[in-house]
């Protein structure tokens, strides 16, 4: 079973999270800096929020308002679902799925340790179902002999 631990073991250690007075825009342009989907939005050392592309989408773009003046608090979701370290990751993706988000927070121990998209997971179920495929190659090759 792989685990979300062993997903944020594969990632850069580098938590990338915005304050929740900083404009919209800002967070854009960190997201773009780092080629990210989602921010975690930490004031004063807790999660307040999440910070999307798609809260940009649908509550910027959408509805006709100014990245440049507008604070993250008002677009981002507040009501964050996490991810557990030791939660399996098709769990994971069966969550993200029931409530249709695309990045999970790691929480352990009241800290957060990570961020996981969806992306991250589906390559991780991926590599591991290659790695099983290639063990049984290698087992039927290997009686065959």
């Amino acid at each position: 079973m792989i685990t979300v631990r062993h997903v944020l073991n594969q990632k850069p250690r580098h938590l990338h999270h915005i304050h929740p007075d900083a404009t919209v825009r800002d967070a854009l342009k960190t997201m773009a800096e780092h080629n990210i989907g989602a921010l975690v939005v930490m004031d004063d050392g807790h999660v307040a929020g999440v910070i999307t592309e798609r809260d940009y989408a649908r509550k910027i773009v959408l509805m006709g308002r100014t990245s440049l003046e507008t604070p993250v608090r008002e677009i981002m979701t507040r009501r964050v679902i996490f991810a557990r370290p030791e939660q399996s990751v098709e769990e994971s993706l069966a969550v993200m799925t029931a409530r249709t988000v695309r990045h999970l927070p790691v929480l352990d121990q009241n800290t957060v340790i990570g961020l996981v998209s969806i992306g991250d997971l589906v390559k991780a179920v991926i590599a591991d179902k290659q790695f099983i495929i290639e063990q049984l190659e290698t087992y039927i090759q290997g009686d065959n002999r």
